[in-house]
């Protein structure tokens, strides 16, 4: 697994951050939003103006623990890539990276 960002919540649910991989270095927001059905995504995720990805809220099977997975998509990637925005130590948050 493979760290490719760092964000903070505000108390709105808004996460502010940063994303970098081998092609992309932003800065980044993931917004909460309103869904119109089971299968619509709870969150999705900007680069300045423009989307590059969604979110669902999951629960860790284990633990219960929530966390986001993310699908993040841009021209410069061959794929999307798929991603968990996980809570770190403090109120930091890690968004990571596994094949």
């Amino acid at each position: 697994m493979a760290q490719i960002g760092t964000f903070s919540r505000d108390e709105s649910g808004v996460f502010t951050g940063s994303i970098r991989t081998l092609t992309l270095n932003v800065k980044a927001t993931i917004r909460p939003v309103e869904r119109d059905n089971d299968k619509a995504p709870d969150t999705r995720v900007f680069a300045g103006a423009v989307e590059i990805g969604a979110g669902w809220t999951k629960a860790a099977r284990e633990t219960g623990t929530e966390y986001l997975s993310l699908k993040l998509d841009d021209p410069s990637l061959p794929s999307p890539i798929y991603a968990q925005l996980v809570q770190g130590d403090g109120s930091d948050w890690k968004l990571i990276w596994s094949r």
